[in-house]
C-alpha cells in the first residue's frame, strides 16, 4: 500500500529513474524546478535537493518572494518512488488563481491504479494540521484523470480560471 512519506534520499535510484519517466514535463508537487536531472544524479546534490525539500516546510527557510512554505512529501510503496506532492501553506495571487494548496504527480508507469486520488486523502488531515481549514486543488481543463481525483476527494468545482478548474475539499475533522 502506497505511503506519504518526507522526501528520503533512500529513494535516490528510484526518484531518478520516476523523474526520467517525466522526459522533461514539469513534475507537479516535486519542487524540483531550478533543479538539472543531471545535476541530481549526484548524492550530494540529490541530499542537498531533499533537504532544501524538508526545509521548505518551515517558514523562516529561505526562498524567492513568490513562493510560500510548502511541505513535500513523497508517493512510495516499498523502495519504489511513485511520486510527489506538495502542500502550500498558503495562498499567494497565483496560487489563489491556478496552483491551490496541494500539487501533486504519479509517475506515468504507475498512473491509473488510484495512487493520486489515496495520496490527496492522506495529504488532506495533514493540510487541516497546517490550519488550511479549506483546501483549493486544481488541475488543468482537459486533465479528466485529475479531474476524477479530486472529485473523489470531495472537491467542490468552484470555476475555471486560465485553463485551471478550481474546487474546494473541506478537510474532516480528524
Amino acid at each position: 500500500m502506497p505511503l506519504l512519506i518526507a522526501p528520503d534520499v533512500r529513494f535516490h535510484s528510484s526518484w531518478l529513474e520516476g523523474a526520467a519517466e517525466f522526459d522533461g514535463a514539469r513534475q507537479d508537487g516535486a519542487g524540483a524546478d531550478g533543479w538539472p536531472l543531471d545535476e541530481l544524479k549526484d548524492a550530494r546534490a540529490f541530499r542537498r535537493f531533499v533537504d532544501t525539500l524538508v526545509n521548505d516546510a518551515l517558514p523562516e527557510s529561505p526562498r524567492k518572494p513568490e513562493l510560500v512554505p510548502c511541505t513535500y512529501l513523497w508517493i512510495v510503496e516499498g523502495g519504489t518512488f511513485l511520486g510527489s506532492l506538495a502542500i502550500r501553506h498558503r495562498l499567494n495571487e497565483f496560487l489563489l488563481e491556478q496552483g491551490g494548496h496541494i500539487g501533486y504527480s504519479v509517475r506515468p508507469s504507475a498512473r491509473r491504479r488510484g495512487h493520486a486520488s489515496a495520496a490527496l486523502a492522506a495529504a488532506l488531515p495533514i493540510a487541516r494540521d497546517l490550519g488550511i481549514s479549506r483546501v483549493l486543488v486544481t488541475c488543468d481543463e482537459d486533465n479528466a484523470g485529475s479531474r476524477a481525483t479530486i472529485e473523489k476527494n470531495g472537491g467542490h468545482y468552484e470555476d475555471t480560471r486560465n485553463g485551471k478548474r478550481r474546487y474546494w475539499v473541506e478537510p474532516a475533522k480528524g
